[in-house]
């Protein structure tokens, strides 16, 4: 097993070494980097071409950010190559790429840029070595580390019916030509993933049984709805009945969904089933070959740190007992005495005051209670920032085919041209998941001043910038936004909606344990669910659902508070440096305008706002 895992690596790193070696050579739409001097024009042309060299790889991020217009329109057609060969090339790119970024002369440059440059060479450099080990889905600057590319919230047969559903336009007959497009390249998606699975169960990379039933599950619902052409066709055919768009596109479509996509999937759970049958219940990534060196790789991935598993566990324990000390007396006020803080709150959960309607009245409850909470936050915004902006955000359920293994909730940032607002998506499945007290801080934590928030200041930077993201980053963001909105006074007036803020620390906070103690530890599924469920209080269903989630994203749940807890530490940093010159608001508007970034990085920019102090 070893020497074929030597050989993968081989491959790779050969291929690796060919495209340092051509690295100043100019690739189709590149510029060469300046011999001389590093102006800030030269700069951002270089920021930009590397930006778009990755968007040929990736044209559903284009669309997504939608940039996919003018002269790069035909990316708007495309999906990208998935298999083994097309990381490879992938690959090589960032290698030409971090080498010419590396090589332009950044002296000269103003801060805002070369702070661009440290962030392109942090998340190239990180997704060169994730390249290198031998299996798994490597993310560039983004916030999934997966090791398993087809499971039951990774691959594309959720991501690209969620993708084109959602982000692909449809107002023209152009981009109904672009949607069948992309239907049409669909199947080789499928293929390449089915590539790299494969590949893996060779290597001996098996997912563990309970992910495969999952996956099983959702992949079998997807086949019996593409085998009658289903929700990829419909969504084609009403949007164009919407506007108006003459044309066969019904039948075209599902022509390929049935013909083409369906065998595809076909193919693709036949392939799970036989990992199904040679799968195991060991649940970590040290059950896997080589999967020490893959966790703490997807380790420095998710929190842009050098962090020991150990380090990150110890640190996860401490955090929940300070929450807890914060929790109790609270929880004593409103008579919960008996048990730690989580299992009071699982007795509070009970409470049928907290609680929506059953089915679809509830469902209609809580999306118009998030409304208002991102309606009473917005207003709040001045106290908390310089220069406030206006984010359109659209709540909306995650699509219920997708919801079975999907999170409870996440946000994602407005398109960079506008075109598409920021969007929180919420699990419907079933109204039971959610109570009011942790919906609030859920709106704050995907939508104001989280991550809709974020991303729209983001957005205003460089193109690369839009495109790369980085755990820690974004979802300490995200987590200091909880905090904010507590500071802002959302739960003042309502103990029980603050408890659901510190539960949501404390949620955060166990991820650290459990996370660790699945990959490194040797703990196993039970053991974490029980742990999760008796630290923090949430429901058996939400708690499976999560940890069933680190079990196929290794390390991303660390990113969350090692990331708040960073941010903290250089406010506390900038507070003590700049005595009665400090302002939150400040402090606040250098930390977005510093744009999402490596933690290093933003310590950098931190160092400059203090600066400004002088």
């Amino acid at each position: 097993m070893q020497k074929i895992i030597e050989t993968s690596l081989s491959r790779r790193s050969f291929i690796g070494a060919l495209g340092a070696s051509t690295a100043l050579t100019v690739l189709p739409g590149c510029v060469t980097a300046p011999a001389v001097t590093g102006s800030n024009s030269a700069a951002q042309a270089l920021l930009d071409d590397v930006a778009w060299n990755l968007l040929r790889h990736e044209p559903t991020r284009a669309t997504s950010l939608g940039v996919d217009t003018g002269a790069h329109a035909a990316l708007r057609r495309q999906l990208g190559a998935a298999g083994p060969e097309a990381q490879d090339a992938k690959a090589a790119t960032l290698r030409a790429d971090l080498a010419r970024v590396r090589a332009f002369p950044t002296e000269g440059l103003d801060p805002a840029t070369r702070t661009s440059f440290e962030v392109v060479e942090s998340a190239y450099a990180t997704a060169i070595e994730g390249m290198e080990l031998p299996y798994g889905d490597i993310p560039v600057g983004s916030w999934r580390t997966a090791p398993y590319a087809v499971i039951q919230n990774v691959g594309a047969y959720i991501d690209l019916p969620r993708f084109l559903d959602s982000d692909h336009p449809v107002t023209d007959e152009g981009d109904a030509e672009a949607y069948i497009a992309r239907l049409e390249e669909m199947p080789g998606v499928l293929a390449g993933e089915l590539e790299k699975i494969s590949e893996a169960r060779a290597l001996g990379v098996v997912p563990p049984d309970f992910l495969l039933d999952r996956a099983l599950d959702q992949m079998e619902r997807q086949v019996a709805d593409a085998r009658q052409g289903g929700a990829l066709v419909e969504s084609l055919v009403r949007r164009t009945r919407e506007e108006g768009i003459a044309g066969n596109w019904e039948a075209r479509a599902t022509e390929i969904v049935t013909g083409q996509i369906a065998p595809a999937l076909e193919a693709q759970l036949a392939e799970l089933q036989r990992e199904r049958a040679l799968a195991t219940s060991a649940p970590g990534m040290d059950a896997q070959p080589q999967g020490e060196e893959w966790y703490r790789w997807s380790l420095r991935s998710s929190t842009t740190t050098n962090m020991s598993p150990a380090e990150i566990h110890q640190l996860g324990r401490d955090t929940l007992a300070s929450i807890d000390a914060e929790m109790d007396p609270i929880l004593r006020s409103l008579g919960y005495t008996e048990g730690t803080p989580g299992q009071r709150m699982i007795q509070l959960s009970q409470d049928d005051r907290f609680k929506f309607a059953e089915g679809d009245p509830g469902r209609a409850e809580i999306m118009t209670f998030l409304n208002e909470r991102i309606d009473w936050i917005r207003g709040q915004m001045p106290r908390a920032f310089a220069r406030v902006i206006d984010p359109e955000v659209e709540v909306r359920r995650i699509p219920p085919n997708e919801e079975l293994g999907a999170p409870t909730a996440y946000g994602g940032a407005p398109a960079v041209d506008g075109s598409r607002p920021g969007t929180f998506w919420i699990n419907l499945r079933d109204t039971d998941l959610h109570r009011t007290y942790d919906l609030v801080t859920l709106a704050h934590h995907e939508a104001i001043p989280g991550h809709v928030w974020e991303g729209e200041y983001s957005n205003q930077l460089p193109l690369i910038r839009a495109i790369l993201a980085f755990n820690a980053f974004s979802e300490g963001w995200a987590l200091y936004a909880e905090q904010l909105a507590d500071e802002l006074g959302a739960y003042d007036d309502n103990p029980a909606w603050r408890l659901g803020y510190l539960q949501a620390a404390a949620y955060r906070a166990v991820r650290l344990v459990v996370d660790t103690g699945l990959h490194a530890q040797g703990w196993q599924r039970q053991q974490a669910i029980d742990y999760f469920h008796t630290n923090t209080g949430v429901g058996l269903a939400e708690t499976t659902n999560e940890i069933d989630r680190y079990c196929s994203w290794p390390g991303q749940a660390t990113g969350y508070m090692v990331g708040k807890l960073e941010i903290l530490r250089q406010r506390e940093r900038a507070r003590a440096a700049m005595g009665t010159g400090y302002d939150l608001r400040t402090f606040n508007q250098a930390v977005v305008e510093g744009g999402n970034a490596p933690l290093d990085v933003l310590a950098g920019n931190i160092d400059r706002y203090i600066g400004t102090s002088g």
